[in-house]
């Protein structure tokens, strides 16, 4: 079976450095707004056609550039540049001792969010503006919480306290091969 995770994680071509530069706060929180302007092209076909096709492949190119867009931070404390190397270690879970009970909640909060899709398709195909708002609400709030889980991940297995500087975003040593 597939891991989504590390599809994704393919999809956007992430190097060492991509990473350190989508560790920047203005990075995280922007990459926020790459699903609404996804959305809002797909829903403006309504009101330009066509037109609405490069706003969205604009929206695309955006979701690709954003973690590329920002200086890596000179201080990796923040709860947001805490998350972005979180998710590193939880992408590379096969190398590190990630409790169970990490998992299992980031699986269970991705599935909330792709529960979310369900009405964002359905509003973006016939054009209802509440189940097209309820369906990105549904995906990123749990996307939120997912997140925090991994600020929750990179304290735990770097025995850090999230909001503490922390100048190096060196990831743990991983575990050794059995």
């Amino acid at each position: 079976m597939t891991d989504i995770y590390r599809a994704a994680e393919r999809l956007m071509g992430m190097q060492d450095a991509d990473w350190r530069r989508h560790a920047n706060p203005l990075s995280v929180w922007t990459r926020f707004t790459c699903l609404p302007l996804m959305v809002l092209a797909i829903y403006a076909r309504q009101w330009i056609g066509w037109w609405a096709l490069p706003l969205l492949l604009l929206a695309a190119a955006w979701t690709w550039v954003n973690p590329r867009a920002f200086p890596a931070p000179s201080d990796f404390g923040s709860w947001a540049s805490r998350g972005t190397l979180g998710e590193r270690v939880f992408l590379a879970r096969d190398r590190y001792d990630i409790d169970a009970h990490h998992i299992r909640i980031a699986n269970v909060l991705t599935a909330l969010s792709a529960v979310g899709l369900l009405p964002l398709i359905y509003g973006l195909i016939v054009l209802n503006p509440w189940a097209t708002v309820l369906g990105v609400v549904a995906i990123v709030l749990p996307k939120v919480w997912f997140v925090d889980r991994m600020v929750w991940i990179h304290a735990d297995i770097t025995n850090t306290t999230p909001g503490d500087p922390l100048p190096d975003p060196t990831l743990p040593h991983e575990r050794t091969p059995t």
